[in-house]
């Protein structure tokens, strides 16, 4: 634990009483890049994390994220849409919000749409018309139902479309803006007087982070860790009455539904006790950071001398920490991932090849170590249907 209080202030709640508690170093700037060349992914530029918890609203940041450092271009792909089980998590979702709010006929905007597979869902669901913003937007082929669908390779939705949109949302966006109340705010001012437009947004759950000691969730593109706490206080604090927040997704994720007010509260912080909890959580974490990686490190070295083959699998964020916290090159030579565009790709930093599960088939591996164990099953039977006996070990 890092005891001294540093001289930031927390882009949440304003306050100085902010501490610093784990430092990541020489981590990725990018992990959801694709690269198609292994040394141009090894050469990539490197960031330090330095993760500060302030003690007044929960929220936890990287005091040492540089923003001139992010570009989000075409060549970023994040998408988790080509798991069943993800798939499943985000129809389920749509469903939901489009019953419970009444989305029928409306208009939606959403920021950070990537391809537009969520937005597409609502928009069939209800008969919604669409828009879709996203920098790293790439035309493809229409699919059924884009009639109803604009996209724009811009963020700044207020330049394209004339009105506040009945719901307005964005999905793992927020965690990578490094000053989120002007973010938020700007979103409540060009919404204006209109009350009823709804306001959803879903970010990674930092209080499961900190809970299950998912330390390989701390990445350097996310500036931003959010509790359910410092997640309302933000909302609160730009001028919007919190209806709720939410962990989905086995808890991995955070929602928040929200609706104008008429003006901010600054007072909408955590109750003392809900802070005490995650400051107990939080002085425990680098102690957990340390064993975990001590403990990993030992069992990459026992299956190499063994002359085990060894894989992991999911080539997101997680897989990427994985690999480059523990300097894997010389003891995992593969990660799988089922994404299609990140197949024949290399992982950023450490410079794995990414490949498809069929690669399994004829490789036959000894490990295979899963980044998320909320995708168990799904891989065991993929991994059962190839005849193939492994050991798996979650990360």
């Amino acid at each position: 634990m890092n005891t001294h209080t540093q001289s930031f202030l927390c882009p949440v709640c304003g306050s100085s009483h902010v501490q610093g508690f784990v430092n990541i170093l020489h981590v990725p700037v990018h992990c959801n890049l694709l690269w198609s060349d292994r040394a141009a992914a090894r050469s990539a530029p490197m960031g330090d994390i330095e993760l500060a918890f302030c003690r007044t609203c929960g929220h936890i940041f990287n005091v040492a994220f540089d923003p001139a450092q992010m570009e989000y271009t075409q060549a970023y792909e994040n998408s988790l849409h080509f798991s069943p089980r993800f798939q499943s998590y985000a129809e389920e979702l749509a469903r939901d919000l489009v019953a419970r709010h009444n989305l029928y006929g409306k208009e939606i905007v959403e920021t950070g749409a990537g391809q537009g597979d969520f937005l597409r869902l609502l928009c069939t669901l209800g008969g919604n018309r669409g828009w879709g913003f996203d920098t790293a937007y790439a035309p493809e082929a229409p699919q059924p139902g884009d009639e109803l669908l604009t996209f724009v390779q811009d963020f700044d939705w207020w330049k394209y479309v004339a009105r506040a949109p009945d719901l307005f949302y964005t999905r793992h966006v927020l965690e990578h803006i490094e000053a989120p109340r002007p973010f938020l705010q700007t979103i409540r001012d060009k919404i204006g007087a209109r009350p009823d437009t709804l306001v959803f947004f879903e970010v990674p759950n930092m209080a499961y982070t900190l809970r299950a000691h998912a330390i390989w969730d701390i990445i350097y593109e996310h500036c931003g860790y959010y509790s359910p706490q410092s997640l309302a206080c933000l909302f609160a604090r730009t001028g919007f009455t919190v209806l709720q927040t939410r962990a989905t997704y086995a808890g991995q994720f955070l929602t928040i539904e929200a609706r104008p007010a008429e003006a901010p509260d600054d007072a909408g912080c955590p109750s003392a006790a809900a802070l005490a909890l995650l400051a107990a959580q939080v002085e425990t974490f680098a102690d957990v950071f340390r064993a975990k990686v001590d403990e990993w490190r030992q069992k990459l070295d026992a299956w190499q001398e063994a002359g085990q083959k060894v894989v992991a699998w999911g080539s997101g964020s997680k897989g990427n920490t994985f690999l480059n916290v523990l300097n894997t090159q010389g003891q995992i030579e593969y990660i799988v991932d089922i994404n299609p565009r990140k197949v024949g790709k290399f992982v950023v930093g450490t410079g794995q090849e990414i490949v498809h599960p069929e690669f399994l088939r004829a490789y036959r591996p000894d490990v295979v170590i899963l980044m998320n164990p909320i995708y168990r099953e799904e891989i065991g039977r993929t991994v059962a249907a190839m005849g193939l006996q492994v050991e798996f070990h979650v990360a």
